[in-house]
């Protein structure tokens, strides 16, 4: 088969595969030859098969020692034959290295010294190796996709292989890390958000189009650095199941995903509710989260079962054989700020099962007005409308209908791979070709 798709690198942070959360990249890139796909990631963890053929990572760990010790390289190149097709053990990370972890761990913590350390450590001149470069130009990409983060290397290296290869950028944004300043009094924070900004700046004054999560964060995007990007909505594998009322003497309510943020206490919120319902419901949660500052909240609800970890095939199947899958936020202003534009693969998989779905959170996070404005869900915003909203959602069977068969429509207007997928081949097109 001829290919028919453009070289394109993904310069973000984790690798791609079905099993993380750039498993979202299947909604632009399902039908991609793994030969004109690589990607440059800085993660620890080793990779799996995905669609990329080609991966080099670059960690934090890898470029310190390549400054203490004068080392003349720096980075793993893996190529997708020799990739396993999914990982023994899901918290492994490369090398069984605690050291690595350690890294990882204090490079995740959110802190201006952490940024602007991390930017001393990411010179151009550690990263910049012969073994990069000549991996590079095998590749000779047409255009770069970015997976925005907030921090200065991912869009540096973006910027350097876009001007080495003379060729556009394609950047995908789901969060708010340009406008979203904070008040502070440190004159570190300042000094970072000036930098980024600066940064950020030189990408879109780049020949540059944008792929976007929704068309909240699109206009926004748009209208401030006239950009002509368009949105994208993720897409789910789950199969649609048949119309099936629920059953009040054996409830099935779950949820997948991140616990922090304020979704902990919101999940006990509706734990609780659930309880004062009839004390035999109960939430099962499933987390990757290892923290118990965040699990020890959920462990002392009557009303909620923690799993832990789940691969995302357990996921799928979990979300399916539910009768109500949750969609929670937090309520604090802080939580709120950073989940404003959030739409996840939750809400995708939810939508798309044909599962009941239980939203609940403050208004003003993306995810929550999504599912408001397209009315496939139950949604409270106060934790005073929990209790009736769930008992009508449960016990009428014309209510479940109507939401099965708004969440059907939505499902093809928005949550529909082949659409996602097409725009995503026009917006590259457009791009390339511009």
């Amino acid at each position: 088969m001829q290919n028919i798709h453009p070289r394109v690198l993904i310069v973000g942070t984790i690798p791609y595969n079905p099993n993380t959360s750039s498993r979202a990249f299947d909604a632009y890139f399902h039908d991609w030859e793994k030969e004109n796909l690589r990607q440059i990631f800085s993660n620890t963890k080793t990779p799996i098969k995905g669609h990329c053929g080609s991966l080099f990572q670059i960690t934090d760990q890898m470029l310190l020692k390549r400054y203490l010790h004068r080392i003349k390289d720096a980075g793993i190149i893996y190529n997708y034959d020799e990739l396993p097709t999914e990982w023994i053990d899901a918290g492994d990370l490369e090398v069984g290295s605690k050291l690595s972890e350690k890294f990882y761990k204090l490079g995740s913590k959110e802190s201006a010294f952490k940024h602007l350390a991390r930017k001393l450590l990411w010179k151009k001149k550690y990263w910049n190796t012969e073994k990069l470069r000549n991996w590079l130009d095998e590749f000779n990409p047409e255009c770069i996709f970015l997976a925005f983060s907030d921090d200065f290397f991912i869009p540096e290296i973006a910027m350097f292989v876009a001007d080495r290869f003379g060729i556009p950028i394609m950047s995908c944004i789901g969060d708010d890390y340009y406008f979203n300043d904070k008040k502070s009094i440190s004159p570190l924070y300042h000094i970072y958000r000036k930098k980024y900004k600066a940064c950020i700046n030189r990408v879109f004054s780049h020949k540059s189009s944008a792929i976007y999560i929704s068309d909240k964060i699109r206009d926004k995007y748009n209208d401030a650095f006239g950009l002509n990007g368009d949105t994208v909505y993720l897409a789910s594998d789950i199969k649609r199941h048949e119309f099936r009322p629920i059953d009040t003497s054996n409830l099935k309510i779950s949820y997948c995903g991140n616990i922090r943020l304020g979704r902990n206490t919101s999940l006990v919120d509706i734990g609780n509710a659930l309880q004062e319902i009839n004390t035999a419901y109960k939430v099962d949660v499933y987390s990757a989260e290892k923290n118990e500052e965040f699990i020890k909240v959920l462990s002392e609800c009557a009303g909620i079962r923690y799993h832990g970890l789940v691969p995302y095939n357990e996921v799928m199947r979990i979300t399916a054989e539910s009768d109500i899958s949750i969609i929670v936020e937090g309520f604090s202003p802080e939580d709120v700020t950073i989940t404003k534009y959030s739409l996840s693969t939750k809400a995708a998989d939810a939508i798309s099962t044909g599962c009941q779905i239980l939203s609940y959170g403050s208004a003003d996070c993306g995810v929550i007005e999504y599912m408001i404005s397209t009315e496939c869900s139950v949604v409270c915003t106060d934790k005073s409308m929990l209790v009736d909203s769930i008992k009508k959602l449960i016990n009428d069977k014309e209510y479940q209908r109507k939401l099965y068969d708004q969440s059907a429509v939505i499902q093809k207007e928005h949550h529909n791979k082949e659409k996602s997928i097409a725009i995503t081949e026009r917006l590259f097109r457009e791009l390339i070709e511009e």
